[in-house]
């Protein structure tokens, strides 16, 4: 029985911690939906990347980033660390 409450009280804290990342993601979303950024991505202290994205920005687990570039409207991906600055609307 003990190991029944353990195995229970373990599945509501991933479903618990699931959904902290799941709303944070939606609140990114809602603010930084799809503004362009200023992107420079570098591979072991060398730059490989930088330019603009035309909108948002997609990030996966595996340190690569994808977004459509403004130079050619092509969708690109790149892998590297990348600092990413959305740019604020003009008003």
């Amino acid at each position: 029985m003990k190991a029944l409450a353990i195995a229970v009280t373990a599945v509501a804290l991933i479903g618990a911690l699931s959904a902290c990342t799941d709303s944070r993601r939606a609140r990114n979303d809602a603010t930084w939906g799809d503004k362009p950024a200023d992107i420079t991505c570098w591979t072991y202290g060398v730059e490989t990347f930088k330019g603009r994205s035309t909108g948002k920005v997609e990030y996966n687990d595996g340190g690569r980033i994808a977004f459509v570039d403004a130079a050619n409207n092509r969708y690109t991906t790149v892998d590297g660390e990348c600092r990413v600055v959305y740019l604020q609307p003009v008003k």
